[in-house]
């Protein structure tokens, strides 16, 4: 098994969703982050009043960006990165990061399932 994370755009999650549960993976979780990378944030990304010194620099803190977490099957991990890069590549920084980890088991606390039949 092997655990994708996503960070993207807040406003890509839905489509996002949609191109999963197209390709049959409904089960995710979704997490608000705060977060940055090297380019000190996007001001365009948010829709509040930055203080002028933030708009001069081009950057904040922080920016407003969601998690994405799913546990899948390790042959479906390609086809899943590819949706997930294609839906939020729009070729401008801030587009996101996808990681890949393994996973080394799992618990099912209601039936205590181990394993793959935990989660998949």
């Amino acid at each position: 098994m092997k655990e994708i994370i996503a960070i993207v755009r807040p406003k890509k999650v839905g489509a996002t969703r949609v191109a999963l549960e197209q390709l049959g993976f409904p089960s995710q979780t979704a997490i608000a982050v705060l977060g940055r990378g090297r380019q000190r944030g996007l001001v365009g990304e948010v829709d509040v009043e930055l203080p002028a010194e933030v708009v001069a620099h081009g950057g904040m803190k922080f920016i407003p960006k969601r998690m994405l977490t799913l546990v899948v099957h390790n042959d479906e991990v390609d086809s899943i990165v590819r949706a997930i890069a294609q839906v939020n590549r729009t070729g401008e920084i801030g587009d996101g990061k996808i990681f890949v980890s393994p996973i080394d088991n799992a618990l099912r606390v209601r039936t205590h399932e181990t394993g793959e039949s935990a989660v998949l």
